[in-house]
């Protein structure tokens, strides 16, 4: 390992085992103001829980879950099936699905320039599904490590290499990502699988500046090779990213900003054998168990997936022009 690696080490460690004094002591105060016969399910409170990407982080130290609701099934298979219509051809004409008849419903619409911000966010981020979600890691300019999850994340090149992250600014408190990105330059984006989904929730909690969301989620810094900020040693697939470009995005009319896109350069990509492909040059899905946002606090994952190769026009020969009349 090498003197910086040591000394990262040790100057992380004995910052954890003093965060984690004061995470105790303020967890024991939280307890505290709990009555003791309140077996009501807690409510979050937005003072204390940040949205950072529309991840709802429960109160406390676990989730209440409803009893109606069967165990998670960590052992159900991944699967290909065959595609939804096999037997379909070109020009014809799609089938109803199974829970309505899109050709036949009614729409309701939405009016967006008349639509609140939070009525828009409740209707995009259910609509718009399913989305990645990258766990983020910055550091301040006086290295002040950040952890925080969004899903307003997306592959934006492969030539360049390069991702995107979205950031709704708040008006109680801008976002500590956004700025540690904007002036370092640097972060890190992990992958998050379903054997640590909860953990990396919990990094979206509204806390104090001084908490670290490394110890409350319980997860391990492990040092990047080009930035500085750490990759999360939990997760299968890390990118080391610089800072390519930024867009402060302002609500038309206004000068407010409202939402800032930070474009990021791929300067590595980590890759866990464990997760790759028999060829070792792609992701086998099946192995990385990656989870999605959906709407609400809902999340999902993948479990079965199909395979259709787009259609060469080279060897459609006559079927477009007798499709044509």
């Amino acid at each position: 390992m090498s003197s910086a690696a040591l000394i990262y080490r040790s100057t992380r460690q004995a910052h954890v085992r003093g965060l984690r004094g004061s995470l105790e002591r303020c967890q024991a105060q939280a307890a505290a103001r709990v009555p003791a016969n309140n077996n009501s399910t807690l409510a979050p409170n937005n003072h204390h829980h940040r949205d950072r990407s529309g991840l709802t982080a429960a109160p406390g130290t676990h989730q209440d879950v409803p009893p109606e609701l069967p165990p998670f099934g960590h052992s159900k298979p991944f699967r290909f099936t065959q595609p939804p219509n096999p037997s379909w051809k070109l020009g014809q004409k799609s089938r109803p699905s199974v829970t309505h008849d899109a050709t036949e419903d009614m729409r309701k619409r939405w009016d967006m320039e008349s639509t609140t911000p939070r009525d828009a966010y409740k209707l995009m981020t259910s609509a718009i599904v399913p989305r990645p979600i990258a766990l983020v890691s910055t550091l301040s300019n006086e290295g002040i490590a950040n952890l925080a999850p969004f899903s307003y994340f997306s592959m934006i090149s492969h030539n360049p290499p390069m991702v995107s992250v979205s950031f709704s600014m708040s008006k109680r408190r801008p976002k500590d990502t956004r700025d540690n990105i904007l002036s370092t330059k640097q972060f890190t984006v992990n992958i998050i699988s379903d054997s640590f989904v909860e953990a990396a929730n919990s990094t979206s909690v509204e806390s104090p500046a001084s908490m670290d969301e490394w110890v409350i989620g319980g997860l391990t810094p492990e040092p990047s090779v080009f930035v500085k900020p750490s990759l999360v040693r939990e997760s299968s697939i890390g990118m080391e990213c610089e800072l390519y470009s930024f867009q402060d995005i302002c609500a038309p009319k206004s000068s407010q900003i409202t939402t800032t896109v930070v474009f990021g350069l791929i300067k590595y990509i980590h890759v866990r054998e464990s997760v790759l492909d028999a060829s070792k040059q792609s992701v086998d899905p099946a192995k990385l168990r990656p989870v999605s946002r959906l709407g609400g606090a809902r999340y999902g994952r993948l479990t079965e997936a199909f395979e259709l190769e787009r259609i060469d026009w080279n060897n459609l020969g006559d079927t477009y022009n007798g499709l044509l009349g």
